[in-house]
């Protein structure tokens, strides 16, 4: 048996330690939210303050007034929510046949989606951007889709596939025995029981699509300029109020939708994706 600290044996001292932990870690999670927040009301905030001297709102009416915030905004709205269907469409007939059929090479092709996550993502972009030229999509909206759905693939194949696998296979036979036909036993009881997954898929996707920078810089600028491309600009060129306030802007949805499915981020179905069909 191995001996065991003399703290863990002493209540007071191990949950003192334990608060300590929740306190650290706490900070670390939150010190910089809350210097972002004090940051996006802050007009006048000099060093060593600890707190802004000024507080106000001007930079948000500043935002809320710029012509290019609001054309950029327009694009994020019409790519984001693009790239998440078109990824749907893609991935989730293939997440299925990973999950339910047996075929050649299902192993390497399963593991073959993280691909895109082994190399440095700025390279892969440059060499696709160069591919994309000889088809005349740089510059293009159907450029900055296509090559942003290589970030989608993982996310959108892998979750459904492993909640297309967790479907009780009882409940589908009982279905056909009761003479369901198989189009029915898919849309009556496979894609309920697995539609937690896919939406998990969704939101993780469309999140991933609308915090996308890199991609769309690449293949997309200056014609298409979406919200995190704008902000890189506005945070070199402005105070840092106005980053601070984008940055909330562009929190928001996530914020908006990871509260709207925390009931499937938090009951294991995000686990579940990534442990494979």
């Amino acid at each position: 048996m191995k001996p065991t600290s003399w703290f863990w044996h002493y209540p007071p001292l191990r949950k003192a330690l334990t608060i300590i932990m929740l306190a650290v870690f706490g900070a670390f999670l939150l010190l910089p939210l809350v210097s972002l927040l004090l940051w996006a009301v802050a007009e006048r905030w000099n060093y060593p303050g600890l707190i802004p001297q000024q507080f106000g709102l001007r930079w948000w009416s500043w935002i809320f007034t710029n012509a290019d915030i609001g054309k950029a905004a327009r694009w994020s709205a019409l790519t984001a929510p693009t790239v998440t269907l078109v990824s749907a469409a893609v991935c989730l007939p293939a997440a299925y046949a990973f999950a339910r059929f047996d075929f050649p090479l299902k192993r390497v092709l399963y593991v073959s989606l993280l691909a895109s996550n082994a190399f440095p993502k700025i390279g892969l972009y440059i060499v696709i951007a160069a591919f994309f030229f000889q088809l005349n999509l740089i510059g293009t909206f159907w450029g900055v889709v296509l090559v942003q759905l290589i970030n989608t693939l993982v996310y959108m194949t892998w979750i459904p596939a492993a909640s297309f696998a967790a479907v009780p296979r009882e409940l589908e036979e009982a279905a056909r025995d009761l003479g369901a036909s198989p189009l029915k036993v898919f849309f009556t009881v496979t894609l309920p029981f697995a539609m937690p997954g896919i939406i998990v898929a969704v939101i993780l996707t469309f999140l991933g699509s609308l915090d996308e920078s890199q991609a769309t810089l690449v293949v997309g600028a200056p014609e298409i300029t979406t919200l995190p491309i704008l902000m890189y600009t506005l945070v070199s060129s402005y105070p840092e109020p106005v980053g601070a306030v984008f940055s909330v802007l562009l929190a928001l949805p996530s914020v908006v939708l990871l509260l709207l499915a925390r009931k499937y981020l938090l009951g294991g179905y995000l686990a579940a994706g990534f442990k494979g069909g």
